[in-house]
């Protein structure tokens, strides 16, 4: 049974664009001429032609000009670039590519995405293509650089990705609320490795948000201005008791979260500035956004 794309009919410079990801280049995954002949048949592409020596660019876009109109095609394209399994070999590649597919598909109205390695594509709002609306901004720490326990760092890594994906999605109101977990999380770990008896005889289990906020911003360890606008963001978390949001008549939209985002930024950078001497130089691991990294030396000789 064949089911409809999510994709329309794409623009001729989005088929550009997705020529030039899917040949790659020194700053992605590269792909001689036969080794993309083979990508498009594992990419379920039935009668590919031989590839016949042409450069690799004008050979890989005529074959997504004489498809396009057939957008299941381009979907199991696009579905590929995005599957652990085409980077057994350098699987740090994967973030970088589906970054650089996003960058130009969101204009399209649809976005790349792989959770649990599921590779999957959903509509998105166009918008999000014009500059500051990307939501979260760059951030000048590792959630790693703030939180010593490695698995609670990784769980809240993701629960800042699960945010994004909301963000990308219109979800509004479960993106703050995802924020205002994320913060919670956050701060209560980082009490309990810096100093738990702050919180006095308050089980760190059972510790509100409220305290958190007002705690960490004793210890000087989060700006006065910080902590006020982390109250804001509490406030919006509690709408996931919808009556909470029956109560204030008001029901978030993208220019809330777009007040939400920097309050988070400036939680984290402002506990990796105040982080201990002690743990300071603890070495850093997975960004909390994923960067492009250069291909391995060991790549085939580059081909024109």
């Amino acid at each position: 049974m064949t089911t409809q794309s999510p994709l329309g009919i794409l623009d001729a410079n989005t088929l550009e664009e997705l020529a030039r990801v899917i040949c790659g280049d020194d700053h992605l995954y590269y792909r001689k001429g036969f080794q993309i002949e083979r990508f498009l048949e594992r990419a379920g592409w039935q009668r590919v032609p031989e590839y016949n020596g042409e450069y690799r660019m004008e050979w890989t876009l005529a074959r997504l000009i004489e498809r396009r109109e057939e957008p299941t095609d381009l979907e199991r394209v696009l579905l590929r670039l995005a599957d652990p399994r085409e980077y057994l070999d350098e699987p740090e590649q994967l973030p970088a590519v589906v970054s650089a597919i996003n960058s130009f598909l969101v204009y399209e109205g649809a976005r790349l995405e792989n959770p649990g390695g599921r590779p999957r594509i959903v509509a998105c709002d166009p918008s999000l293509a014009q500059p500051g609306s990307q939501g979260p901004a760059e951030l000048t720490a590792a959630m790693t650089d703030l939180i010593r326990d490695r698995k609670m760092a990784d769980l809240l890594q993701h629960r800042l990705a699960e945010a994004r994906t909301c963000y990308a999605n219109g979800a509004h109101v479960a993106a703050i609320i995802m924020l205002g977990s994320l913060l919670e999380g956050v701060l209560v770990q980082v009490v309990r490795e810096r100093d738990a008896s702050r919180l006095g005889s308050t089980s760190p289990d059972k510790v509100n948000l409220d305290t958190l906020i007002k705690t960490c911003h004793t210890a000087g360890w989060i700006g006065a201005d910080v902590e006020r606008f982390c109250h804001e963001l509490r406030r919006y978390r509690n709408f996931v008791h919808p009556r909470q949001e029956i109560r204030d008549a008001h029901t978030p939209d993208r220019d809330t979260l777009n007040m939400c985002w920097p309050v988070v930024e400036a939680v984290l950078n402002d506990l990796a500035a105040s982080q201990p001497k002690a743990t300071a130089t603890k070495p850093t691991a997975q960004p909390v956004r994923p960067v492009p990294r250069p291909p391995s030396t060991a790549r085939p000789a580059r081909q024109s």
